[in-house]
């Protein structure tokens, strides 16, 4: 039987019947992380490796033909079919919040998302939805970025980008967080029966860098400027809530520099690289160490492992590569 946390943010195990969350209570290997919610809907729910190969693994693949890359990490954790089902809904949530270029690194490389999206028809999804909620105008974002083209070259019905509507924010609330105490989060991913967070590394001027708990602010609606307080913390309290099924770190280029928008070509630096796994806390330590220094110089990672959310330790963590 799997484990929750009540209101209080303590652990239940709630018998089956009393289960309102459908066939997400039944995700044979993950752990359930209840959410209690001031509308009638759950979170997409995080299919943990620790928790089915007794400790945490990461994929690293190396090389210059990017889609081949990201399909060789995800093949090395099982494929993607160990995280999507036939007939699920997938919400897919890169970086495309800024009016950048994809040599410019401030954004997920299109090849990335494009690769991602395609792995999920192969495993039968049956609907695609890639999303994220953008700090430049989403019109120029999306385009610039060349996600939106690099999607819509699929030609699948199944497959779509979609623009954030600001009135399709549902509030829940977070039963364990220290600074936040409820957050609106985007309905198509709380809709959604897997989400798969795909980063850029790069680096922020408020956080030091933005990996892959960072990203999912482009998930949550309000005035996320308020966020900018207290970072550390908030961040890792909304680590406790939305936990994503797969992480894919696009380390293929990173920017070293001048984040999280960038702009200057000599601050990135070409490392042909994707990270995929999914212990946040593992993935972004593992991100750290590409521009020089370890997860605990950084304070949300720091925090979030401090929560129990994952392994900030890489000497415990299983490293396969390619």
């Amino acid at each position: 039987m799997k484990e929750f946390f009540d209101e209080k943010g303590k652990f239940f195990a709630p018998p089956l019947k009393e289960c309102r969350m459908g066939r997400r209570c039944f995700l044979a290997g993950s752990l359930k992380v209840g959410v209690s919610a001031l509308a009638s809907t759950a979170l997409p729910l995080y299919s943990s490796l620790a928790s089915a190969a007794g400790g945490t693994t990461l994929a690293v693949a190396t090389g210059r033909n990017y889609r081949n890359v990201v399909i060789d990490a995800v093949d090395m954790l099982g494929g993607l079919g160990s995280f999507v089902s036939s007939g699920e809904r997938v919400a897919i949530k890169p970086n495309i919040g800024w009016d950048r270029t994809p040599e410019l690194a401030a954004n997920t490389h299109p090849i990335v998302v494009k690769t991602i999206a395609e792995m999920c028809l192969d495993a039968g999804a049956k609907r695609i939805t890639v999303l994220d909620r953008t700090c430049d105008d989403a019109r120029r974002t999306y385009v610039n970025s060349g996600i939106k083209s690099a999607v819509e070259e699929i030609k699948d019905s199944r497959v779509r980008v979609e623009y954030v509507n600001m009135e399709r924010f549902v509030k829940i609330k977070i039963p364990r967080g220290i600074k936040l105490e409820d957050l609106e989060v985007y309905r198509t991913v709380l809709d959604a029966d897997k989400l798969i967070n795909v980063p850029v590394a790069k680096s922020h001027g408020l956080t030091t860098l933005t990996l892959s708990m960072k990203n999912l602010m482009g998930v949550i609606g309000g005035r996320r400027g308020m966020i900018h307080w207290e970072i550390d913390q908030k961040l890792a309290d909304i680590s406790t809530v939305i936990r994503p099924d797969l992480i894919v770190l696009d380390a293929t280029r990173i920017l070293t520099r001048g984040g999280p928008s960038g702009g200057n070509i000599k601050n990135v630096k070409v490392l042909n690289k994707v990270i995929a796994g999914t212990d946040p806390v593992a993935i972004d330590s593992y991100g750290a160490t590409l521009f020089g220094i370890k997860g605990t110089d950084i304070g949300h990672i720091a925090t979030a492992y401090k929560m129990g959310l994952g392994e900030i330790n890489l000497s415990k963590v299983t490293v396969k590569g390619v």
